[in-house]
């Protein structure tokens, strides 16, 4: 017991602490532990007095128990030693707990030390997509595009800040008054955004998106309905005839699900550099140097921005540069490292449109304080980028690509687009799901002269504008 915990020097004081403790009842019947592959169901609702139990264990327990000991501990032998001191514990308090809240408190406690308390099950149910925290009362899910409120919750805001700490803490990240605002991530790869009061005015606000295990592959989106077997077929050209990518739409729209995929496509002997703001892409291929940026510090130095990251990557030798997304002035450097032989490169951008995509990628030049005359910006942009790939999130929480258009050029001070494939809208059902189909413009596009000389094969009525294509990749007659 010397490794975890002194337990013999600690029962005298437990004892004076609670020996006018009033006994507690919590007669909750536990839901079963659930199978394994199986969605991990949300802790049962229960009297405001267990999250009280809970956190109280959670604080005795870390003036009891040795933690530089901790890891060196299996997970087998913590929960032992965990188990029998929360036992103690109880007793002493004179709570009376069943055996399986018992073992429900125990497993609750170890989420509170080594995981991130009361979220710890909705990071392993594999169902979710998002966390949305708002403030320490309400916690909403994301299952399918569809938002949920859960029973989970936080006993009160400082329960919430300990575990916002934590996160921020193990990337070497800091959230307070003064930077109220922080973008980390979690040890699996998760997303996280963090934003505190006096910003936050109700209380802490925890946005997470989770890092999924096994990435999306193109034929995974094409099953899920989000493009038909005809578009991906292009897209993996794209890839491999090196043109320049731009991925546009809104926020969980699915951007970075498609970067992941398209980027399967990138052959094995390519070197593969991707810039983040909060590292999540999942690069398949062996050679990938992976950067982040760094917010400043304490005293407002040593922050690294995505244009310094930019810069310093072309002296790195890419054949690929992959920017998760461009926000600001970097967009610059990018469009610069697309035109000076950094082709087959691949980025995102928030806009709801294509042609959106463009005015925002020019606003954000723009940005860099270069002082350039909108027509040089816009013959950058035309040179640099070949094809954007606009995704957009329906109101029935599906996710799909709504369009493909090709950047053909410059005419005079107007950008040149063509679009080639496209979603069109059929209908509603009752359930609230959205009907429709992908459909070709007709408009064969440039780069199939790049197909033919790199022996790539596309079917000869790809592009004919009266073959519909069904959402679930099936092609049906009109």
């Amino acid at each position: 017991m010397n490794r975890f915990s002194s337990r013999a020097s600690t029962r005298a004081r437990r004892a004076q602490r609670t020996e006018a403790a009033p006994a507690a009842s919590l007669p909750v019947d536990l839901p079963p532990k659930p199978t394994s592959g199986a969605p991990i169901e949300e802790p049962v609702e229960m009297p405001a007095t267990y999250t009280d139990i809970k956190v109280s264990l959670h604080e005795r327990l870390l003036d009891e128990i040795n933690l530089s000991a901790i890891d060196k501990l299996s997970p087998e032998q913590f929960a032992d030693e965990v188990g029998g001191l929360i036992k103690e514990l109880l007793e002493s308090d004179k709570t009376s707990l069943n055996t399986k809240e018992q073992k429900q408190i125990i497993l609750d406690v170890i989420d509170e030390i080594k995981g991130l308390g009361p979220i710890e099950p909705l990071l392993k149910d594999a169902t979710v997509d998002d966390i949305l925290i708002n403030t320490h009362a309400q916690v909403f899910v994301e299952r399918g595009g569809i938002l949920e409120l859960t029973r989970v919750k936080f006993k009160d805001d400082r329960h919430l800040l300990r575990i916002i700490n934590k996160i921020v803490s193990t990337i070497g990240r800091r959230v307070d008054e003064s930077q109220p605002l922080v973008d980390a991530r979690l040890l699996d790869g998760s997303r996280v955004n963090v934003v505190i009061p006096p910003i936050a005015v109700d209380g802490p606000l925890v946005s997470i998106r989770k890092f999924s295990k096994m990435p999306f592959t193109m034929e995974k989106l094409v099953a899920n309905q989000a493009l038909t077997q005809n578009m991906a077929d292009i897209l993996q050209g794209v890839v491999e005839c090196r043109l320049n990518v731009l991925i546009s739409g809104g926020t969980g729209s699915g951007k970075t699900t498609m970067l992941n995929a398209m980027s399967a496509y990138i052959g094995s002997r390519e070197r593969i550099a991707t810039i983040e703001d909060a590292a999540e892409l999942q690069l398949q291929q062996d050679h990938v140097v992976r950067l982040e940026t760094r917010p400043p510090n304490i005293e407002g130095q040593g922050e690294v921005r995505m244009r310094e990251l930019l810069k310093n990557t072309l002296r790195m030798r890419p054949d690929r540069i992959i920017v998760g997304e461009v926000r600001g002035g970097e967009a610059f450097d990018m469009l610069q490292a697309m035109n000076t032989g950094h082709d087959g490169s691949m980025t995102t951008v928030h806009a709801n449109t294509p042609r959106d995509a463009m005015t925002r990628v020019e606003q954000m030049v723009g940005m860099a304080e270069m002082d350039l005359p909108t027509r040089t910006i816009r013959m950058q942009i035309a040179s640099a980028l070949h094809l954007v790939v606009q995704v957009s999130r329906l109101s029935d929480g599906g996710r799909r690509v709504t369009s493909i258009t090709e950047i053909t050029g410059i005419e005079g001070d107007i950008l040149q687009m063509q679009e080639i494939f496209h979603f069109v809208r059929l209908g509603t059902d009752e359930d609230g799901v959205i009907h429709g189909e992908y459909r070709a413009t007709g408009i064969r596009p440039k780069f199939m002269e790049q197909f033919i000389t790199r022996g790539i094969k596309i079917s000869a009525d790809a592009f004919d504008p009266d073959r519909a294509m069904g959402v679930g990749g099936d092609d049906d007659a009109v």
